[in-house]
């Protein structure tokens, strides 16, 4: 992890961790050093960038702009859209890079920057550590020491560009996607007042669904607040009283998606896989037969892929190291169980509403209800607790926290596991047991938690 970006870019307090300045610095090291690595300098560089609904993101738009034209590239701006429209619009329209100014799920007063290099990837280390290094005042590149980045002048100066076009493009490209019309289906959509207020229910009535929206006002400060993926709960009562056979929820820039069943249940990133990755096997498009997961993904998953004969790997925890190994051995279904869902042959990152609309395929080609298309995964009793703590590294491996929980692996043995990890987009030590039971879960999270608290690491 960098010194200001973590596993899903720069992210903290707006103002306070992450500030207008740092995006300005941000925007100026990128329009220069693309500038510098085009053939033909009589081109400028070309940089794409989204937002979500946050009120600072207006602030960090025009920030990064000033930046990006002042190094002498030009930037264009798609407005209020997705992380993965960003993602889309920077490979097809072969953008030097594109930037999501969002704290995805985070509350309205944080805010990020996410980078994406020309093929819509999440930016590579060694770029966000020469970002750094310019924000430390240190950089030295092409073989000299830069105290001061040159400003363009005259013709050189680089211009904004309104890039709408770019993300209704993406919305063409979603519906398209759609190998079945969704007309006699009811469905609801938690648009969590983040990126896909205006987007969403355009692509699902294009598809023939008859659309139910919440969470579609945005105002600067709502953007998430008990709404969205990681607040589904009132997802899950809209649905069953609007008698819906399906409900979606995102998150603030769309790249997680979660599911309700049509009796208020909830489906997560970890029941997509399974949904999925059974259709995509049945059908032989499951290449190498292997479903990319990471450390968080329940117990039942695996157990339930044995029993079907899929394969599957474990990654760290990050979309980015998901589509890391997906794109070195070539597979095609990969995802987290919070939702961030990759489809590898139509994106490069998580996408909330194609996570949907593949959801929706195999409820349309099974003819099952969204209740019956898990069948087969039982999900082992998970407990998950969040820390807050002053000093990640300092917490998590701290002696006594260790051992606590090498007490509890061996307490659990084969029927439980135990995780204790940092978390790498908040100042947070995210501890995790899963068992036959959520009391057994409970004991050995509080056993953890307790040590963390009682050595005075916790944030109060």
């Amino acid at each position: 992890m960098g010194r200001y970006f973590g596993t899903d870019g720069f992210r903290g307090e707006a103002n306070e961790v992450l500030t207008a300045d740092h995006a300005y610095k941000t925007g100026r090291f990128l329009g220069w050093y693309y500038g510098e690595l085009k053939e033909d300098k009589n081109e400028p560089a070309r940089i794409v960038i989204g937002k979500d609904t946050r009120r600072s993101s207006y602030m960090f738009e025009y920030a990064l702009v000033a930046g990006i034209t002042a190094s002498g590239a030009d930037a264009y701006l798609l407005h209020v859209t997705t992380t993965p429209s960003v993602a889309y619009v920077t490979k097809t329209d072969e953008f030097d890079c594109g930037i999501m100014i969002s704290a995805s799920h985070n509350p309205y007063y944080d805010n990020g920057i996410k980078l994406l290099n020309s093929s819509g990837i999440k930016m590579d280390e060694e770029t966000i550590a020469l970002i750094e290094d310019h924000l430390d005042g240190k950089l030295n590149l092409f073989g000299k020491e830069w105290k001061e980045l040159p400003f363009a002048k005259k013709e050189k100066i680089g211009r904004t560009v309104d890039y709408v076009a770019g993300r209704n493009r993406y919305l063409g490209y979603l519906i398209s996607l759609g190998l079945y019309s969704f007309k006699g289906k009811k469905v609801g959509i938690d648009c969590s007042n983040g990126s896909t207020w205006n987007m969403a229910k355009s692509v699902f009535e294009a598809l023939g669904a008859k659309t139910y929206i919440i969470n579609a006002e945005p105002d600067g400060f709502n953007i998430n607040d008990n709404a969205g993926s990681t607040h589904i709960e009132g997802l899950q009562k809209f649905v069953v009283e609007k008698g819906l056979d399906i409900g979606f929820a995102y998150d603030g820039d769309a790249d997680r998606c979660m599911c309700v069943d049509e009796n208020g249940n909830v489906l997560d990133g970890d029941h997509i896989l399974y949904i999925c990755g059974k259709y995509m096997k049945d059908r032989g498009s499951l290449i190498n037969n292997t479903v990319v997961t990471t450390i968080m993904s329940n117990f039942g998953l695996y157990k339930a892929f044995d029993e079907i004969g899929i394969d599957y790997v474990k990654t760290a925890v990050g979309d980015k190291y998901v589509y890391e190994h997906m794109a070195a051995h070539n597979n095609t279904l990969g995802g987290e169980q919070s939702g961030h869902i990759i489809f590898s042959k139509y994106a490069t990152t998580g996408d909330g509403i194609l996570t949907s609309l593949k959801v929706m395929e195999v409820m349309m080609k099974t003819k099952l209800p969204a209740s019956k298309l898990a069948d087969g995964f039982k999900v082992y009793p998970q407990v998950l607790v969040n820390v807050r703590v002053k000093d990640k590294p300092q917490a998590r491996n701290d002696a006594d926290v260790i051992k606590a929980i090498e007490t509890a692996e061996k307490e659990l043995g084969e029927n439980g596991r135990i995780l204790v990890r940092e978390s790498g987009t908040e100042p947070v030590i995210r501890v995790m047991a899963e068992a036959s039971s959520e009391e057994l879960c409970r004991k050995y999270t509080d056993s953890i938690v307790d040590i963390i608290r009682n050595k005075g690491y916790v944030c109060e």
